[in-house]
């Protein structure tokens, strides 16, 4: 493991558990609010299943036809990891890194900077898994899973949430203050609204087609989505490798200014 992740984030060691670890418990003073997000998934699906399904109806993508929730969820499953992701990797780490300068402690001991964001990294998967974990239960629950293909829908979630973790750790070592977070924000509304995320991407202008196929949650949503309904195809090699990339170039990034902030 400590080779994998020293390869990933040069510098990082096995020790990246303990900031992990710290942080689990930590999140034992907040569990209400940890385990408040096992039930976001159900107020989703059935809002869009009772109310937004009913007015569409069924949708007809690739000369299939889906039932409008069944069509979203996936989709919705993918920005959820997304937006786990950012919020634990950039709002919670800005006030450890800005603020409690709670890691210039941590450089004391034998963590290293990468160790520190490799294991802000971790801990943000750990928690993000389980709430991929109930939304995807909750897709089974509402009998909206078409394939078994869909057990491979939460590793897809997994490493959708590491992708935007990464990138996510990365930006927010250069932010200035908490009002950077509005550019975060504006970002994240963009991504989930012009990535075929309640419509086929047939549906958008040409132009704005092009641009969706650039947005990393487009890739994420797509993956779980061919999960999710069985139509597994060649092109979601190209949208696992993009989300791949997308984890490997953050993380490097990530790493390096670490490094820097804490004076390595």
């Amino acid at each position: 493991m400590s080779r994998v992740a020293a390869l990933l984030m040069p510098g990082a060691t096995w020790r990246f558990r303990h900031v992990a670890g710290r942080n689990t418990l930590a999140a034992r003073s907040n569990w209400a609010t940890v385990l408040s997000g096992a039930t976001e998934p159900f107020f989703y699906l059935l809002s869009v299943g009772v109310g937004v399904s009913v007015l569409v109806g069924d949708i007809e993508v690739d000369g299939r036809v889906y039932d409008y929730t069944a069509f979203v969820a996936p989709a919705m499953l993918a920005s959820a990891a997304m937006s786990g992701a950012i919020a634990e990797s950039t709002y919670n780490t800005y006030g450890k890194l800005k603020w409690d300068k709670l890691y210039d402690g941590m450089t004391a001991t034998p963590l290293s900077p990468s160790d520190i964001a490799l294991g802000e990294l971790a801990y943000a998967q750990a928690r993000g898994s389980m709430y991929s974990a109930f939304f995807l239960a909750a897709m089974f629950a509402l009998g909206l899973v078409q394939s078994w293909w869909a057990l491979l829908t939460l590793p897809a979630a997994i490493l959708i949430g590491i992708a935007f973790s990464a990138v996510g750790l990365a930006s927010v070592t250069y932010m200035r203050s908490w009002e950077d977070f509005d550019l975060v924000l504006l970002v994240q509304i963009g991504l989930f609204l012009f990535s075929a995320t309640f419509y086929p991407l047939s549906v958008y202008p040409t132009a704005v087609q092009w641009i969706a196929r650039c947005s990393p949650l487009y890739h994420g949503a797509a993956l779980c989505r061919d999960l999710v309904l069985g139509t597994v195809g060649w092109a979601d090699l190209v949208h696992a490798g993009v989300l791949v990339a997308m984890a490997v170039v953050g993380l490097r990034l990530a790493g390096s200014r670490f490094a820097l902030l804490l004076h390595e």
